[in-house]
């Protein structure tokens, strides 16, 4: 695989998982934590569907934006009128499609950084762990940060692709939301134009690339392509090129 030979070649701190739906997994610092980005907002998109099965969360809820709720960067919600409604379960497709970190921090408001956290231990998904809030300044300049392994974000989108981990209706419908994704230079870069269809989702930060998700080639299969302290257009460049190269092996 001469994209595992790149990764592991490339400076900084990477973490890689591949695994065919059904067959064996690839894996490079699979479990090393990593600072997560936005793909943090996947388990909280998962708590969020659990704590609706639960009776926590009321997905059509009207959930007024006010200024003060507003946070810089990804999404749509900042850059809207202070006061408008959205529901709950808009909140979620924002924070996966936009990566609206507006949108994530009212979830993580209403679900709890402990829900979370404990949804993906009752889920048998350790290694993953929200600490704090998009944009929190104060918390960051302390070094709490919310991480994740390429292992763990992986199997769970292996369970979401399998219909494995919560009811099916939820599993499919977070499925949706994810191959809705509107952020689409990495893993797709090569393989929107052929109509292949991924579910997935980036994360960026300074000297932070990522982008994790399921490519449905001829045989379906994961791949977690995480990076900490990389050179950020190198590290998306490989991005590219090992989706279009796994994709090739997966569709013979």
């Amino acid at each position: 695989m001469d994209c595992l030979d790149r990764i592991r070649a490339m400076p900084g701190r990477v973490g890689f998982y591949y695994r065919p739906l059904g067959g064996e997994a690839t894996a490079f610092q699979a479990d090393e934590p990593l600072l997560a980005a936005s793909v943090i907002k996947i388990p909280i998109m998962v708590a969020a569907f659990r704590a609706m099965e639960e009776g926590r969360l009321d997905p059509d809820e009207a959930v007024e934006i006010r200024l003060e709720d507003k946070v810089p960067s990804c999404g749509a919600l900042t850059y809207l009128q202070s006061g408008i409604r959205v529901t709950a379960r808009d909140l979620i497709t924002l924070m996966i499609i936009l990566s609206d970190n507006t949108a994530t921090n009212l979830l993580i408001g209403r679900l709890g950084t402990a829900y979370v956290n404990e949804t993906m231990l009752a889920l048998d998904i350790p290694g993953i762990a929200l600490r704090r809030r998009m944009f929190d300044g104060e918390l960051a300049r302390q070094g709490v940060e919310n991480t994740v392994t390429a292992r763990r974000v992986g199997v769970l989108l292996e369970r979401i692709a399998e219909g494995k981990l919560l009811e099916e209706g939820a599993d499919g419908e977070m499925l949706s939301i994810l191959l809705n994704q509107r952020l689409n230079g990495k893993l797709p870069f090569f393989l929107h134009s052929r109509g292949v269809r991924i579910a997935h989702k980036t994360g960026e930060d300074s000297g932070i690339t990522h982008d994790v998700g399921i490519v449905y080639a001829k045989n379906p299969f994961v791949v977690c392509m995480l990076s900490n302290g990389v050179d950020v257009p190198a590290f998306e460049r490989l991005i590219q090129d090992a989706a279009l190269e796994l994709y090739e092996r997966n569709q013979r």
